[in-house]
């Protein structure tokens, strides 16, 4: 090619970061899914807020990413919860909770005491934190929230997840009408490697990994960075609200 035509050729334009001047709040921010969104949030031009249970967990992340700020607290205590948002010092563009856990039985074996934890992580605590969080959020900010793809099939062990894993498309379609023009999301994820995975599986982490290797259509592992990349992308594309979006590698496939 010669220089005249080399000289023809415009340059590509360097891409403006998609959350230039914008603040999310990382409810879960310490590691896994919270911490990777941050750290990605972060490159893309936002400032974070990293909250969680664990003041040494979070400095750490803080550290990493150069949070704006940490909080640390239970984000299932809805008191503690509400007066986070209510003394965040301005308002805020998107928020991602992670928090919740998971919990299988036989109906026979049902713990009663841990089946209340769990709807309360699962259908309650979403519903506090649109509440509080609603009022700091500036439209067309988001609130982004974590379901599963997992207990969409029937199987033993999962009478109170599926049921859970049903209810949150419809809570989130509900929200999104009601938080307008706040937009609601709810990312649906199955077996994601995070700590929480690592310490949950123990010694048999490997096993599953491989597992999912020669089962999923993807042929690998989802990691944490692929959830990430999702969840920024809901909190900058500004049409995308009231919906559930599947991050599972396809395993609800096979």
């Amino acid at each position: 090619m010669t220089a005249e035509a080399m000289g023809a050729i415009s340059p590509v334009p360097a891409r403006e970061p998609q959350l230039r001047g914008q603040t999310v709040v990382l409810i879960g921010g310490s590691s896994g899914i919270g911490l990777e969104t941050a750290r990605l949030a972060r490159a893309e031009g936002a400032d974070v807020i990293l909250t969680g249970r664990d003041q040494g967990r979070l400095s750490a992340a803080a550290e990493q990413v150069g949070a704006q700020s940490t909080f640390a607290f239970d984000a299932t205590d809805p008191e503690r919860l509400g007066r986070f948002f209510a003394e965040l010092p301005g308002p805020v563009d998107h928020v991602l909770s992670t928090a919740g856990g998971n919990y299988y039985a036989r109906l026979a074996d049902l713990d009663f005491a841990q089946a209340q934890r769990l709807l309360d992580e699962h259908m309650l605590l979403p519903l506090h934190l649109a509440r509080a969080a609603s009022a700091k959020v500036r439209p067309p900010g988001s609130i982004t929230l974590m379901g599963g793809t997992g207990g969409r099939r029937p199987a033993l062990t999962l009478a109170l997840p599926g049921a859970l894993t049903a209810a949150g498309p419809a809570m989130i379609a509900n929200l999104a009408l009601e938080l307008a023009p706040v937009r609601v999301n709810l990312l649906a994820a199955g077996f994601v490697d995070t700590p929480l995975s690592a310490r949950l599986l123990g010694d048999g982490l490997e096993q599953r990994r491989e597992h999912l290797r020669a089962t999923l259509p993807i042929q690998r592992v989802v990691q944490p960075a692929d959830v990430a990349s999702l969840a920024v992308h809901l909190m900058s594309n500004t049409a995308l609200t009231g919906a559930t979006y599947d991050i599972d590698g396809g395993q609800q496939l096979v």
